[in-house]
């Protein structure tokens, strides 16, 4: 169905999203690059925003695409087989985000809590490991559920109210006896949510226990700093995911999941590299300047 039916409308939202959509892009791009590219940028901090950057460019260019050739073109269709990609590809990135930014509140406890084992505790192999678990476990969800949702059959209705193949409004296109399904999706779901937010809580604690005994104000300024950006990204992804899952069916709307799918499938990718990046001064000092700046975490090449 897309995000609207209403004509007059179609040519202003393709162009805002069309514009939204390409921010995103070039700034996720350009955050895995300069990662890459520069060596005063090879830390753990950095390793993990180019892979949240990976996964925020992942999950908005497997929606955003589809969604804006919807504005553009007469009869609003998507074949089988790409819905069932399309779904599966979706489910893998956003997991993934899950996780990647709970390794991120941990990389930034040990950074601040125990910063003279921070170079051994976060290494270039623990830091890959790390990372390398929530792609192979989001791959193995995302694979499951897509794998039992296409297995069961749908009814001739085939209209999916929404503007990309996500899991419950195709549920409620199946024939078949959904309850299986619908417990593990419930299952899964909960445990990613909580078991993911559970990483940044404590983790976030511990950081405010340790910065609440620096006797130095400047010192617990730049760790505030420090975590500032991490937790507005964390609250809105949260907070936008919680409101759209967690909520009585009764008031469940396809509505505002349409809204609320609009904001974290396509603004928060947006926003990410603007809120990790382009405020953050090692960033624009690598990017805009060629005299040397203290990088905040420890160089694995230096060691």
């Amino acid at each position: 169905m897309g995000i609207t039916d209403r004509p007059e409308l179609q040519a202003p939202l393709f162009g805002l999203f069309l514009v939204i959509y390409m921010i995103s892009v070039v700034g996720n791009l350009g955050m895995v690059i300069l990662t890459m590219v520069d060596t005063r940028l090879q830390t753990p901090m950095y390793f993990f925003l180019k892979h949240l950057s990976l996964t925020d460019l992942g999950y908005s260019t497997t929606v955003g695409p589809k969604m804006l050739a919807s504005f553009v073109v007469d009869e609003n269709t998507i074949s089988y087989y790409f819905c069932a990609t399309q779904g599966a590809f979706y489910i893998m990135f956003i997991i993934s985000e899950f996780f990647i930014l709970s390794l991120m509140s941990y990389d930034r406890y040990v950074a601040i809590c125990n910063p003279l084992l921070y170079t051994v505790v976060m290494s270039q192999r623990v830091c890959r490991v790390l990372v390398a678990v929530p792609y192979l476990y989001s791959t193995f969800v995302s694979l499951l559920v897509t794998v039992k949702i296409f297995n069961l059959s749908f009814c001739g209705y085939n209209v999916i109210k929404h503007f990309y193949c996500d899991s419950l409004p195709l549920i409620s296109l199946l024939c078949s006896n959904t309850h299986e399904i619908e417990l593990i999706i419930l299952i899964l779901a909960g445990f990613n949510l909580i078991f993911s937010l559970l990483i940044i809580l404590v983790s976030y604690l511990l950081i405010l226990e340790s910065v609440l005994k620096m006797n130095s104000a400047e010192g617990r300024h730049k760790a505030f700093s420090t975590c500032g950006s991490h937790l507005t990204v964390v609250t809105v992804f949260y907070g936008t995911l919680i409101f759209m899952y967690v909520q009585p069916e009764s008031s469940h709307s396809f509505d505002t999941d349409k809204v609320a799918s609009i904001f974290y499938a396509l603004v928060i990718p947006m926003l990410n590299p603007l809120i990790y990046s382009l405020r953050n001064k090692d960033v624009k000092c690598h990017t805009f300047e060629k005299t040397t700046v203290e990088v905040l975490t420890p160089d694995w090449r230096a060691r």
